[in-house]
């Protein structure tokens, strides 16, 4: 059984990992004299007691994950602002809820496909100035385009966006405008 493997949830399989282990260091018990054998009892005591502490703020530390996950996995996709994140080349590679529905398509379906296939014709210019002064100034930039696919116009938007300099990913925040805008 390879180490890396272990389900260390399986408690009677760590138990038989862990007696297998002992028999192989072939350690003589009979080589102890009694005050070793208490000393020995006494710091296994100490040791339990120490895990099982650490065992309970591993479990709360993953209970306080758990809710922030929770808490911003909501907050993230749930926003009344598009969110997308974007690779170099304007492949969407994350999206939330909104930014799906401003395109009128589906997230997943969104998934890998080209941002800029999004952007109407007259808007294109912009946007295209927009996304790679984002990579040449590394610094937040915004604009205005229109979002539409073919002929078929889908709203006006607000944009701002800015690159993370760990993955080179272009985060950007979308607002839907038309109702300003179009009036």
């Amino acid at each position: 059984m390879d180490e890396e493997l272990l389900d260390f949830n399986d408690a009677e399989m760590l138990r038989k990992k862990a007696e297998e282990k002992l028999r192989n260091k072939q350690y003589k018990i009979n080589e102890f004299d009694e005050s070793d054998s208490k000393k020995l009892v006494h710091e296994l005591q100490v040791h339990q007691i120490e895990l099982e502490m650490q065992n309970e703020e591993l479990r709360m530390a993953n209970e306080t994950a758990e809710a922030a996950l929770k808490k911003y996995t909501m907050l993230y996709d749930l926003a009344p602002i598009g969110y997308f994140i974007l690779t170099p080349d304007g492949s969407i590679n994350d999206l939330n809820f909104t930014g799906a529905d401003m395109l009128k398509d589906k997230r997943f379906s969104l998934l890998n496909s080209n941002f800029k296939l999004y952007i109407s014709d007259e808007s294109k210019g912009v946007f295209n100035r927009f996304f790679s002064n984002l990579y040449v100034s590394l610094m937040k930039e915004s604009c205005n385009v229109k979002l539409g696919y073919d002929t078929t116009p889908l709203c006006t938007v607000y944009m701002e966006g800015i690159v993370a300099d760990d993955d080179q990913k272009c985060l950007l925040s979308v607002v839907d405008i038309s109702m300003f805008i179009d009036k």
